[in-house]
């Protein structure tokens, strides 16, 4: 299936400055990215799930020793953010995955699984995120979609993730090698899946906004600067994750996606509530993964 295409405004924003959008869709291995040189993050990360030929793997036995982030060689440097980013004073966030580490980790074997592990530890693979969304809903509901739905029924998937950007994201306290950083505030997620012998499509969005403010990783912004950002996403609860029809995040991020049938249908948004069990102390993996699946409201 196609990736998304960015709209009229971004394309331009490339003819003008004598690039070519294509020089910056980048292959890796089971995933792509197509980078943002203007803002020097990724529009979004594209992946190809194979739940039959998936391949646990601990974080820790991905490298042979420490994690190595490293920029992309086929671009400019100077057209993605490194550790300059992501080591300045202030930067009280993550390097949110947009391709997650587990969702590529899948091949012949688990030696391909783990390269496949090790190419998502790009740059161009990531985009700050506070650490109550990078490892809270968010990464519930990707675990949800890769252990109970595509894992456990052997699915393939095509799943696209990326950041809204906006010329009124929130910017930076910090500037970084003398530049100002905007900081993407409103993330998606949409996943392809077959159902019935037909292609269908979910999507989901979450906001990091206060979390980043009550961090003061941000600058202060006016009431009217904020009222204005609130009307973008209805001003709903941040850091937790809701479902979105498509063109929904069709209209936030330019982005244009393949059509597909839905089966949640709604102007209104649903927040997605995970239950007050706790399954942390569970032993048994599984037995976590169906607890908190079955404590999801969404609809796939």
């Amino acid at each position: 299936m196609s990736a998304p295409s960015i709209g009229n405004r971004e394309t331009q924003k490339f003819t003008t400055a004598n690039l070519v959008v294509s020089d910056y869709y980048l292959p890796y291995v089971n995933y792509s990215v197509l980078q943002n040189p203007f803002r020097k993050f990724p529009y979004y990360s594209a992946v190809n799930v194979d739940g039959n030929h998936f391949h646990k793997l601990k974080r820790e036995h991905i490298f042979e020793g420490s994690e190595r982030w490293l920029k992309d060689a086929r671009i400019p440097a100077e057209s993605q953010w490194g550790n300059a980013l992501y080591n300045a004073e202030k930067n009280d966030f993550d390097k949110g995955h947009l391709a997650k580490r587990e969702d590529v980790q899948w091949g012949i074997d688990a030696e391909a699984a783990k390269n496949a592990a090790r190419s998502t530890f790009y740059f161009t693979n990531a985009v700050p995120q506070v650490s109550k969304l990078n490892r809270g809903v968010w990464k519930s509901i990707e675990n949800y979609i890769l252990h109970h739905e595509v894992v456990k029924h052997n699915m393939k998937i095509c799943l696209f993730s990326g950041p809204v950007f906006s010329a009124d994201d929130p910017e930076f306290l910090k500037t970084v090698n003398g530049e100002k950083v905007l900081l993407p505030y409103l993330f998606w997620k949409v996943v392809y899946y077959v159902k019935d012998g037909e292609l269908h499509r979910a999507g989901f969005l979450t906001s990091q906004q206060r979390e980043m403010q009550k961090k003061r990783i941000i600058k202060p912004v006016s009431r009217s600067e904020e009222a204005v950002r609130a009307t973008h996403f209805n001003a709903f609860k941040d850091a937790e994750t809701y479902q979105v029809n498509v063109n929904f995040i069709e209209k936030l991020s330019g982005l244009s996606f393949e059509a597909a049938a839905e089966m949640f249908q709604s102007n209104d948004p649903e927040r997605i509530i995970l239950s007050r069990v706790n399954v942390r102390n569970v032993s048994n993996e599984s037995v976590q993964m169906e607890a908190q699946a079955n404590s999801m409201n969404l609809t796939l």
